[in-house]
């Protein structure tokens, strides 16, 4: 096992070095100005389309809200706890700083993503409507990329058992072990069930769940922050003013950390922000393209509002429990890290608190990605792959909890980042596609508003 570690180490480190990063912002950076600003100056407008409850408008298996919730099902996850202290604790407190920068460019991709999932969809042969990287390749670039198309729904569906199943799980029977000193069979024999109930009954099941859940856990994980960084009220100038100066300054050692240069703050801000919030791997337009709705347009500025809310409101919540309480600097790594953050604030209760949270979160994310794995695995190989994907998908949570985590976390950084090559290849070709529907559809609303 040593040398297959040893060989997904230096793979990732391949993957997710300079050519990617740059890969990533670079398209982010060209489709915020191609959009003319748009993710930022129509931010109102999206969350003003979010809060009129997501009405049904058009055609679709859920409603546009269902289709965030859906989403963020997915990527609110261990990313937003265990994610966000691996990379402070490696890269230190610059690398929150990266995750800002990745999340801002983020937001014109994952909106890109959904006006073209919503713009290519199809309708498949149980009637649903089913759209992603795949289709929005498929339908709007010519035969020969259909290749392309290919290689994401493979990616996609091998990458779901890393990402969105297998570490979850795993993080989820590690925490309640050493937490609550829960057997991590049981962990994974219940969310094993609990994820093959909710299964059964498809994207509108999944949809339910999730709207309801992801709203509950995110409040109250975000009130828990600000109890915590109500105990440090006068130290956040400095903590802010330790992220940017250590986003374009090296950090040098102290206590546990073992100090980083600048571009491992650089790597680690962007790879830890993609894993957050997806933006740039094409997982989440797979769930808005089922969205009831009339437009690309609309689906689109709410689907920007997923990248928003993962890092630039949960993952910076919990990076500043992390730099305010100090435990950055101490021994303990991933979700352990943000745990004695809160530990510090509230003892004795703190702790259970992150790992109920981590626990909710986790299980929302295997539930949000079995439907994009399941979406990617039907592209390739039809509807009649259905039902057993379903079934190993289950039986795959449980193989996860009870084995060890380090190849999985390896393992789903570079699915990662085979997923979102393809899918920024086909973003950049299909670039005028989104300027074009997008630009005049604004036009018009502003012309109706006068």
């Amino acid at each position: 096992m040593p040398s297959i570690e040893n060989l997904l180490s230096t793979l990732n480190g391949f993957v997710w070095g300079p050519a990617m990063l740059f890969f990533i912002l670079s398209t982010g950076l060209f489709l915020m100005v191609g959009l003319r600003l748009l993710p930022l100056r129509k931010l109102g407008f999206a969350f003003a389309q979010l809060f009129k409850g997501g009405r049904a408008r058009g055609e679709g298996d859920i409603s546009p809200f269902a289709a965030l919730m859906t989403s963020l099902s997915a990527t609110v996850g261990t990313g937003n706890i265990a994610g966000v202290a691996t990379a402070i604790g490696i890269g230190g407190p610059g690398a929150l700083f990266w995750m800002w920068c990745t999340a801002l460019l983020g937001m014109a991709t994952k909106y890109a993503e959904a006006v073209l999932a919503v713009h290519y969809r199809e309708t498949d042969a149980r009637g649903r409507k089913v759209g992603g990287p795949m289709y929005y390749i498929k339908n709007g670039l010519s035969q020969r990329w259909l290749w392309l198309a290919t290689l994401f729904a493979l990616f996609g569906m091998l990458a779901g058992f890393g990402i969105g199943n297998t570490v979850q799980a795993s993080e989820v029977a590690r925490v309640m072990h050493s937490t609550f000193q829960v057997p991590v069979w049981v962990s994974g024999a219940v969310m094993s069930v609990l994820v093959g109930i909710v299964l059964l009954g498809g994207v509108r099941s999944i949809a339910r769940v999730a709207s309801t859940l992801v709203p509950l856990m995110g409040i109250a994980y975000l009130l828990g922050c600000i109890g915590v960084i109500a105990q440090h009220l006068g130290e956040i100038p400095a903590a802010l003013e330790l992220i940017v100066h250590s986003a374009f300054n090296p950090v040098a050692a102290e206590g546990g950390f073992a100090g980083a240069a600048v571009m491992l703050a650089i790597r680690m801000g962007v790879a830890r922000g993609v894993f957050s919030n997806e933006a740039g791997l094409g997982s989440a337009p797979i769930a808005h393209a089922a969205a009831e709705t009339d437009s690309p347009v609309r689906q689109g500025s709410i689907a920007m509002l997923g990248t928003f809310l993962d890092t630039l409101v949960i993952c910076t919540m919990t990076g500043l429990v992390i730099i305010l309480t100090g435990v950055w600097t101490g021994d303990a790594e991933a979700a352990a890290m943000t745990a004695s953050g809160f530990a510090s604030a509230f003892p004795g209760v703190g702790d259970k608190f992150v790992a109920v949270t981590l626990v909710l979160f986790a299980f929302t994310t295997i539930l949000g990605w079995s439907y994009y794995g399941e979406r990617c695995a039907e592209y390739l190989f039809g509807v009649r792959v259905v039902i057993p994907y379903r079934i190993l998908w289950t039986l795959a949570v449980f193989i996860g909890a009870v084995k060890g985590l380090g190849i999985a976390w390896l393992l789903a950084d570079t699915l990662n980042a085979l997923m979102a090559i393809p899918n920024l290849i086909a973003l950049l070709l299909l670039s005028p596609v989104v300027f074009r529907l997008t630009i005049p559809w604004f036009a018009q609303q502003a012309q109706h508003e006068e």
